[in-house]
């Protein structure tokens, strides 16, 4: 039997981002649910427990960081998440790193980067815990 196929949580409210990144992990055989705005992905990624988030920093109705707090807090802890943000400053990688995102890719990103790092999270296929950017 061939393993369960992994559940990403996509958070964004871009629409073309999201489609794009649904079809290229759809095609590595992930299963793919979306979220539009933070409370949305808040309530899938309790409801649905996903493998893997892939959260959008700046949203409307919640931003990436209260998603990510919120379910840091959670009895489960944090679900592996990777932040994908316009956003240039250092401080808003510092604090993820701080929540605890596993990657932080800025847009706009080539998809293969995202598929190598869900990969990466996902199949553990690094043998080291650092990220090259």
């Amino acid at each position: 039997m061939p393993p369960a196929q992994k559940l990403i949580l996509l958070v964004d409210d871009d629409n073309e981002i999201i489609e794009s990144m649904r079809m290229v992990l759809e095609s590595k055989n992930y299963r793919i649910m979306v979220a539009r705005d933070g409370n949305a992905g808040l309530t899938l990624a309790e409801r649905e427990s996903p493998d893997l988030i892939v959260l959008d920093m700046m949203m409307p109705k919640k931003s990436g960081f209260l998603v990510l707090e919120k379910l840091k807090g959670r009895p489960g802890g944090l679900i592996p998440t990777i932040m994908i943000t316009g956003n240039e400053g250092s401080r808003h990688r510092a604090y993820a790193e701080m929540l605890g995102v596993r990657d932080y890719i800025r847009k706009p990103f080539a998809m293969e980067k995202l598929v190598r790092s869900v990969e990466k999270i996902l199949e553990g296929r690094s043998s080291d815990s650092h990220h090259d950017d």
